[in-house]
């Protein structure tokens, strides 16, 4: 965590420095045909929760079912502008996060609770776009990749187009895809044995015993574990997901603004983790196995009404069905004031309700004859709220030289599952 942030720090400091440096000598209404820096985004956050029925235990209430979790993740975007010889605008981002979190419940992917419990997730993403403002089009295409230590990756691709009408409308098409790869990484005592040798009175057994990916040669003597290492593969599956967005955005009158929103998403491959346990009502447990194709859709609707010159009301409600029988509601509504020209706070609400998914059964409910099912809550029936306020400063003429806006954000998020949560984040943006 300590490299995290004082690599963040660095680049800061660089940046700063950098912009520090930098003169507005443009003369006014002249556009650059060269690639320039244009802006700079340093996002970070902190998250902390608490809960118990863990996937990874099961549902399980008890000491190991704990799920408390804390995530520390910074972020960086660099925003390029150039005009090409047509007037058109090329935008190119580049982005770089990091993330570093821990996890009680992970420790008990090996069932004596000694696996690894923390974990880094880095992921790069590049993002370029072209707009034609005398045609009112914009093309743009984009990449994304995750690494979360070493049991999950994840590439991905995005086009999107979007164009404009004459009555202040635009509609949008964006193409996602991505492309998974998961380390199977079950808990200990699922691990089939790789080797056995026999040296009466010993056997040495090969299994995984952390998230990690580690592999660990135990030898018993007399039924004692006493230690040892060793390395082999571990195995993966693949895990596909497609999504097409659809939107249109309307200025409705000078005062309110809307849009609406479809998505339709389709994932296919292996779409449970291979350390989530499920307890049956028998007492013995096993790992969740879910279906290998699900489609998702979510409708969403916007709408922004400006209430006089100092307040604005935005609303967003959302419907949300899918192939494995969940249902969804989520309405929220945030209202930004403006204190002074540069100084506003926008306080949010939001309510979330959704009902289970067909496969899900708390700890020791399922049968050993269902085909398929899951202890994870995140498919449970539940509801949440999540109350909170931003914090945003933006000087015409900025607050320390190019330093433009300066954002801070906390929510804190209610589940009826038992689920607690604080989110704080600061946004930074250097022009």
């Amino acid at each position: 965590m300590r490299k995290i942030c004082l690599t963040v720090i660095g680049l800061f400091l660089l940046f700063v420095h950098a912009f520090s440096q930098s003169t507005d000598s443009v003369p006014a209404g002249y556009k650059p045909r060269k690639l320039n820096l244009d802006e700079v985004n340093f996002v970070s956050g902190y998250y902390s929760q608490t809960a118990d029925k863990s996937a990874v235990m099961g549902g399980r209430t008890d000491s190991k079912g704990i799920g408390d979790v804390t995530d520390l993740s910074n972020g960086i975007d660099l925003k390029f502008i150039a005009w090409d010889p047509k007037m058109r605008k090329n935008t190119l981002t580049a982005g770089l996060g990091i993330d570093y979190h821990t996890a009680a419940s992970q420790a008990f992917v090996d069932s004596n609770g000694r696996a690894r419990n923390n974990g880094t997730r880095i992921y790069p993403t590049l993002d370029w776009s072209i707009t034609n403002d005398k045609k009112g089009t914009e093309f743009g295409i984009g990449a994304y990749y995750s690494a979360e230590h070493n049991y999950y990756h994840s590439i991905g691709l995005n086009t999107s187009l979007a164009k404009k009408t004459h009555t202040n409308g635009e509609f949008s098409l964006k193409l996602t895809g991505y492309f998974d790869n998961i380390k199977m990484i079950r808990p200990a005592e699922f691990i089939p044995v790789d080797s056995v040798t026999s040296v009466s009175p010993t056997d040495s057994v090969v299994y995984i015993t952390t998230a990690s990916g580690r592999v660990e040669t135990l030898t018993y003597v007399n039924g004692q574990a006493t230690g040892g290492n060793a390395k082999t593969v571990i195995p993966s599956k693949p895990r596909d997901t497609y999504t097409a967005t659809l939107s249109f955005a309307q200025i409705i009158n000078k005062r309110m603004q809307g849009s609406i929103t479809l998505d339709l998403v389709y994932m296919n491959g292996y779409l449970g983790l291979p350390f989530h346990r499920v307890y049956f009502n028998t007492g013995k447990d096993t790992i969740e196995n879910l279906p290998s194709q699900r489609f998702k859709l979510p409708i969403g609707l916007r709408l922004n009404y400006f209430l006089g010159d100092n307040i604005i009301l935005r609303g967003y409600y959302r419907f949300y069905f899918d192939s494995w029988g969940m249902r969804s509601h989520t309405a929220n509504i945030e209202v930004p004031v403006k204190i002074t020209p540069f100084l506003s706070v926008s306080p949010f609400y939001r309510y979330y309700i959704q009902t289970a998914a067909n496969y899900f059964a708390a700890y020791a409910l399922h049968a050993p004859t269902d085909k398929y099912y899951t202890s994870n809550y995140a498919l449970a029936g539940f509801t949440s709220q999540t109350l909170g306020a931003g914090f945003r400063v933006a000087p015409p003429k900025g607050i320390l030289g190019n330093l433009k806006i300066l954002e801070i954000r906390y929510a804190h998020y209610s589940q009826t599952t038992n689920l607690q949560a604080n989110n704080i984040s600061m946004d930074i943006t250097f022009k």
